[in-house]
């Protein structure tokens, strides 16, 4: 089985355009990874370690190469089935159908769209403090951009791919300026020792423990590197140029957040970082922008929050429809998802679908309690992802691989022990949301026997 005649195959049945270069999805990992969260989330980590700037860095370390071994692992999987859809494929070939419906069907009515909606409405309210906007003001703005965006990419995925670099591109730059500003004139030495600060005498599991909670916290930063393999028949020759976009991406995303975290630490005096987080202020990273720009600094940090919203969000209008397009394919979701605009070639219908979801997320509104009861499900199926490349290597053995993961299996067992270890992590330390969490999964079982059922009615009728 070859891939490029594989994802040949799936163009001529399909019709997608493959479109997506090295840059492009380097882009949109990048777009949906890096959000506003890179100013604040540093503030979570450092109470996680005690206010240890040596162990908080070690842990943004940690969750990039916990990212990069994922990634490595969906590298080889994109490269040896190159299928629009990505972890919805993977876990259908791997185990069972019904276990890709149920991470596709999660997205579909509750993370994906809420992940949309969720950032459609952080966008406008980040403007509250300059402009007077009610909260009915916000949610208009918010369905304005999400039905804007759904409108724009539903014209190809050429013309979101352009949208996606340039937003891309404008984030990075204020990023950058405020990393160098700190690394060039940053007056403080941050104490970079794994002791966790005033806390005496820690023993080394108590440690262990603090870096495994402070980690799941830096993974919030960057979720988002699986979506881009639900792009992989729209890649161009994704057999190479698609673990190249994951590697690249997740690499670079990792230095630019280690280093900003430590930026801050060059500008901000260690008590100062205390008293902030104490008193409730965890923009760390506006803190650090101001100090080195002065009044302009606000500014800045606004229009970077804005614009790495902007791109986050148009990412995830990109690559979500595709999985549930994969569900379609498969047999078991309503067939008009499954099918492509014969002048576009995207699934305009998904696209349309997913909107309609997130626009009434937004107008119901309570997101916080949403989205959080879906995180350690996702971790449980990106478990199974990792997984499925030790499946794929028994079931598939002469399946071509252009991409293998590097030093499997070793490598493969570490990640899918990391990513284990931090969902019991998240499990002892919220067990209730966590189980609760895997009711929307459970519903998706109902709904997959419903279509089951009258597939077979269908079949029957024949």
């Amino acid at each position: 089985m070859n891939p490029k005649e594989n994802l040949e195959t799936a163009a001529k049945e399909t019709g997608f355009k493959s479109e997506i270069g090295v840059f492009d999805g380097v882009s949109i990992i990048g777009g949906i990874m890096i959000g506003s969260g890179i100013f604040y989330l540093g503030s979570y980590v450092l109470e996680r370690t005690q206010m240890s700037m040596g162990l908080s860095l070690l842990c943004w370390i940690i969750g990039g190469i916990v990212s990069l071994l994922g990634g490595l692992c969906f590298a080889e999987l994109g490269a040896s089935c190159p299928k629009s859809g990505g972890l919805v494929v993977y876990l259908d070939e791997a185990y069972h159908p019904i276990v890709g419906y149920m991470f596709g069907f999660t997205s579909w009515l509750l993370s994906g769209a809420g992940s949309i909606s969720a950032v459609a409405i952080a966008l406008p309210t980040a403007l509250r403090g300059y402009f007077s906007l009610s909260d009915f003001a916000i949610k208009v703005i918010a369905i304005a951009l999400i039905v804007g965006l759904t409108a724009y990419n539903s014209l190809g995925i050429k013309q979101g791919k352009i949208l996606q670099n340039i937003s891309m591109i404008a984030k990075l730059i204020p990023i950058f300026l405020i990393i160098f500003g700190a690394l060039l004139f940053g007056k403080e030495s941050p104490d970079l020792s794994f002791i966790p600060a005033g806390s005496g005498n820690v023993s080394f599991s108590e440690i262990i423990g603090m870096i495994a909670f402070a980690t799941v916290a830096t993974l919030w930063a960057y979720e988002g590197w699986t979506n881009l393999n639900s792009l992989a028949e729209e890649m161009k020759d994704p057999a190479k140029n698609l673990p190249k976009a994951l590697l690249i991406g997740i690499g670079a995303i990792t230095l630019i957040y280690t280093l900003f975290n430590f930026a801050i630490y060059k500008v901000i005096p260690h008590e100062q970082i205390v008293n902030m987080i104490e008193g409730g202020n965890l923009y760390l990273g506006t803190e650090a922008a101001k100090s080195i720009f002065g009044s302009i600094g606000g500014s800045l940090v606004l229009t970077t929050m804005i614009i790495a919203m902007f791109s986050s969000l148009n990412g995830m209008i990109i690559a979500f429809p595709r999985n549930y397009y994969a569900m379609a394919k498969e047999g078991h979701f309503f067939k008009s998802y499954g099918q492509l605009h014969p002048k576009y070639n995207v699934p305009t219908t998904s696209l349309i679908g997913q909107a309609v979801i997130a626009i009434v997320l937004v107008l119901l509104r309570n997101l916080d309690q949403l989205t959080s009861l879906v995180v350690f499900t996702g971790m449980l199926f990106n478990v199974l992802g990792v997984v499925a490349v030790i499946v794929y290597r028994k079931k598939f053995p002469n399946l071509e691989r252009p991409y293998k993961a590097w030093g499997y299996p070793v490598t493969v067992i570490i990640c899918i022990a990391l990513f284990t270890g931090l969902m019991i992590n998240s499990l002892m330390e919220d067990p209730i949301t966590a189980l609760i969490g895997l009711v929307v999964p459970a519903i998706g079982v109902v709904v997959y026997f419903i279509f089951d059922r009258k597939l077979k009615a269908e079949k029957n009728a024949l």
